[in-house]
Formats: structure tokens, sequence, C-alpha cells
């Protein structure tokens, strides 16, 4: 999962178990950083999430072209899944769900998933994660395939609770060097609080800046825990946005305030003047 910290990952997962062991612990990574919606179809509740993601799951460990040291990913950013798999093309681009043919990769795992119950009939599988993928995303999956089959899944955002009063003290403490001793004030900024770090970074983005810029006039020699919370709670707000936004990894990116922010900022300096 890489949402707040671009550089590296905000949490992550080796699979190197046999199949079926790796099938489970792809879907409990997705049932640890997704949401599940509530969806009725007729009138019984289904899992809409991990009914697509059963698909992507069985999809990165059925067709995987094996000879290639490539490793498959399945990688959670901020507002889509996106997976990458090594592959035996037949064809390159999109694949068109109205006239796409499914063709069986590795037919014996395939098989075998069928027969555990891991996976759906050849074909049925996708059609599902098109019919089920808007409603869950606002958007139609997109499946590319080439040397490097991708796939990309729009998921709904959910804002990542705070583990209370504990964690937020603790990281004002840790970097108390910098913060000086955290005094449990916090000021409203619409819809939630902000901790004393997120007020600092606010002026810091009223024009554009990368991270080691941020840290650098934090006075922050690395990223620490509240400063990754901070930055996380700002964008989870909308109060900060990234200026590569379709590239979140990007050597280019940098953070500015919102037009949301810009307002929050100047009713925090009024505040102030009082």
């Amino acid at each position: 999962m890489r949402k707040v910290d671009l550089d590296r990952y905000d949490d992550r997962d080796f699979v190197t178990v046999n199949l079926v062991e790796s099938y489970d612990r792809i879907m409990a990574f997705i049932r640890k950083h997704l949401p599940d919606p509530f969806y009725l179809e007729g009138d019984m509740s289904i899992s809409i999430r991990d009914t697509i993601f059963r698909e992507v799951a069985s999809n990165l460990l059925i067709h995987r072209e094996y000879t290639n040291a490539f490793p498959a990913k399945l990688i959670i950013e901020r507002g889509r899944v996106r997976t990458e798999n090594s592959n035996k093309p037949h064809g390159f681009g999109p694949l068109d769900p109205a006239s796409f043919t499914p063709f069986p990769k590795n037919p014996i795992l395939a098989n075998f998933f069928q027969q555990i119950g891991r996976a759906d009939e050849l074909g049925s599988g996708m059609r599902k994660m098109m019919k089920y993928g808007k409603a869950f995303g606002g958007a139609d999956p997109e499946l590319i395939e080439g040397d490097v089959f991708r796939m990309i899944i729009n998921v709904p955002e959910q804002s990542i609770p705070h583990d209370g009063a504990h964690d937020e003290a603790h990281g004002e403490a840790h970097d108390g060097v910098h913060d000086g001793v955290y005094d449990g004030v916090h000021d409203g900024v619409h819809d939630g609080e902000l901790a004393p770090t997120a007020r600092k970074i606010m002026p810091c983005l009223l024009e554009p800046k990368s991270t080691p810029e941020i840290l650098a006039l934090l006075g922050y020699t690395r990223r620490t825990r509240n400063y990754e919370s901070a930055m996380r709670t700002l964008l989870e707000r909308e109060i900060v946005e990234m200026t590569i936004p379709n590239k979140p990894r990007s050597k280019n990116q940098k953070y500015r305030l919102t037009a949301k922010g810009k307002q929050a900022l100047k009713r925090m300096d009024d505040n102030k003047k009082e």
C-alpha cells in the first residue's frame, strides 16, 4: 500500500508461499486496507469488494508467466488498485469486455483453482469484475494486455481512522525536539481537527513543495511518524493535494494547499490575531 509516503510503502507483504496460501494472503491484505461498502443484489447483501478482488487475486496467480522473473505486484494507491503481472500476451492494448475471448494461460492451474473454489469458470470472473467494478469505485476496471498484464480498479477512498489521542500524543512527544511539548489543543478545520504538525505544514505549502523541502522547513532530518500522519490527514481532507496526482511516486512530486486549505489557513491566522 502506498498512499501517504510515496518514497516507500505504508504497508507491505511479500508473498512467497504456495499458491493457495498466496491467494489467502492477497485477500487478507485487500480486506485489511479496502472498505467494503454495503451493496444489495436483489434482496441479498453481497461483498462486491471480495467478488472483485477474488478475480484479481486468482488472475495474478493463475495467469502469471512463471518462467519470467518479473514479480507480480498488487499496489493499493489513493482511489485505485493496480496490478502488474508477467504475461504471454495474446494481443496488446486494453481488453474490451464486449469482444473479449478468454484464453487460459495456465489451464492446469485454472482448473485447480476452480476445483477448490478460488476462481470462477474462465471468463465469468472478468464479467463479474466489470459488472461490480463501477458500483465499487465509480469507473469500469481497466485490463491491459501486454508483456506485462495490468489491471486498474478504482476503489472508494475512506478516511483513515485515527488511533485516538494516544497515537497523536505519542507522535508529537517523539518529535518533541522539533514541536515542543504537545499541549492537546487543536484547531477545528471544517469537518475535523488538525494536530500541531499538520498546522505547521500548511503555511509551507502556499507554494508547491517536495517532501524534502517540507521536511527542511519543519526542521526535520527525516520523515517521522507524526509527519506522515499529518500529511495523510491533510491529503484525506483535501486540504493539501499532489501536483502530479496520477503519478504519486514521481520524483517530481510536490504538494500544495488546495482552495479549501487556503481558506482553512486564513481562518487559523485570523484566530491567532483575535
